[in-house]
């Protein structure tokens, strides 16, 4: 890293506004020619923005080859979290995750992770051929929710696997549930194998205090990070982390398959700008963070009927850790189902979490919220509860269905397929996702046997008004099944 430059400084975002200063007459695209091409979005957006969304110049470096400034900030970001190299990504946590699967994978070579993966890890699969070794998530049965993957677990994965490449692991879940990755780094590293870290959910992981141990500092070697998550960047930015003895070069190469070849200036301008300000604030942003989530899940709990659920969790195997900044909430005992309380938040008062599912809630908090949106949560889960709670009605039990593997992702999503009724798919090999979204974890994947527990649990999250997604059918009442 060039010795004048410190966490203070954002090269990319310094060199967009120097662009910005230079009045420079446009011969190139964007089409909106900074907003005099397109009044209504300039209006809409406002004149700066469109001013700095512009394509790739030689004082603004090139994403897919970064020599000057975008190589510039990547450095500080990979000494602000740890690593040895950092990839700005601007096609989502997904091109991350896809990336640090196909970088550690061929086809035909193995993979240990965890069922309960986001789409996109099987995405990867589907891509590149490689062949899954799924090790079943430990089912909390009162709350519904898969667990983390407990170390004896995985040493029989390996144990049975001896020839998989790399392991993954959920650093947290959704849920905030993290498993012992500093464990299973050592396991997986002394059979030779990479890890791989799926860290959407855990970028607070890296500056703030009395946080699980974040998958840089664990060893891991690679982690995808969502910086728009947690980090306060644009949607759709993230990093990806390289550790020591990691590829780089072909890491890029892998990247720059999938990735556009058009980076938008605003996404990298505000992982720049999100990396200095969780360089400098991180400690003071979750600090507070966890003390609004802290009051938040005691206040809910003097509800009575909700469930916040928190460290009391954690049995230092499938819950090694939690995160303490999650607001997950069980909703079962007010007897409704968790998507039913999301709508009635949203529709009612105007409150929007970020997910309900069969029989939990999460809503998302930051340093960003004030008490007054706290007061209002609690004030609407309580009046939700006085007005709409009745007795505990019979739920499906669990958000996790253990799967039963026929093909790989690759041979089941390109086989020959017919469609079938979903009602009527049972005892089939499934050619395609049925997942709710979020949280984006799959019930059904490609290569995996559909059976009437699946099929009712789908026609049952449907009802309850789930948006179950994944399927070449919108309305998913059919399913591509192998023939």
């Amino acid at each position: 890293m060039k010795d004048y430059l410190s966490q203070n400084n954002t090269p990319i975002h310094e060199a967009l506004k120097k662009h910005c200063e230079q009045r420079v007459v446009h011969f190139d695209v964007p089409g909106h020619k900074g907003g005099r091409g397109n009044k209504e979005l300039k209006y809409f957006l406002g004149e700066q923005c469109l001013k700095a969304d512009v394509n790739s110049m030689k004082p603004l470096d090139n994403l897919c080859h970064p020599i000057s400034v975008i190589k510039d900030a990547q450095e500080l970001a990979a000494e602000a979290f740890g690593a040895e190299e950092v990839f700005f990504i601007v096609n989502g946590t997904t091109a991350a995750v896809q990336a640090m699967v196909m970088s550690a994978c061929k086809q035909g070579e193995k993979i240990i992770l965890p069922r309960n993966v986001h789409r996109s890890a099987i995405n990867a699969l589907i891509l590149c051929g490689a062949v899954p070794v799924y090790v079943n998530p430990g089912v909390n049965g009162e709350l519904g929710i898969p667990l983390g993957m407990s170390v004896e677990s995985l040493i029989d994965a390996i144990e049975k696997n001896p020839d998989a490449k790399a392991v993954m692991v959920n650093n947290p879940t959704y849920y905030g549930v993290c498993s012992d990755i500093k464990k299973i780094v050592d396991v997986a590293h002394a059979h030779g194998m990479m890890v791989l870290a799926d860290e959407a959910h855990g970028t607070h992981f890296y500056f703030g205090e009395n946080m699980p141990l974040s998958a840089m500092e664990a060893g891991a070697d690679m982690a995808a990070v969502s910086m728009h998550k947690t980090g306060g960047s644009l949607t759709q930015s993230s990093f990806l982390l390289c550790n020591k003895g990691v590829d780089t070069g072909y890491v890029r190469q892998i990247i720059n398959l999938t990735q556009t070849t058009s980076g938008s200036y605003l996404l990298l301008s505000s992982l720049d700008i999100s990396r200095k300000n969780l360089y400098l604030n991180g400690k003071y942003i979750f600090e507070r963070t966890v003390e609004f989530t802290r009051y938040a899940r005691e206040e809910i709990n003097a509800i009575g009927g909700y469930y916040a659920f928190g460290d009391e969790l954690v049995n230092k195997d499938t819950v090694f850790a939690f995160d303490p900044t999650k607001l997950s909430v069980n909703t079962r005992n007010i007897g409704l189902a968790g998507i039913e309380v999301y709508d009635l938040l949203r529709d009612e008062y105007d409150i929007q979490i970020e997910f309900g599912d069969i029989g939990n809630i999460l809503a998302i908090v930051s340093g960003g919220e004030r008490e007054l949106e706290i007061e209002r949560l609690l004030s609407a889960l309580s009046e939700i509860k006085r007005i709409h709670g009745r007795e505990k009605a019979q739920t499906l039990n669990q958000e996790y269905i253990d799967p039963s593997i026929k093909l790989t992702p690759h041979e089941a999503f390109f086989a020959p397929k017919k469609r079938l009724p979903i009602e009527e798919s049972a005892g089939y090999v499934s050619a395609e996702f049925v997942m709710c979204y979020p949280p984006g974890i799959p019930i059904l994947a490609p290569g995996e046997l559909v059976t009437k527990e699946i099929t009712d649990y789908v026609r049952y999250a449907k009802e309850k008004g789930c948006q179950v997604t994944g399927t070449e059918d919108m309305d998913t009442e059919y399913l591509n099944v192998v023939k």
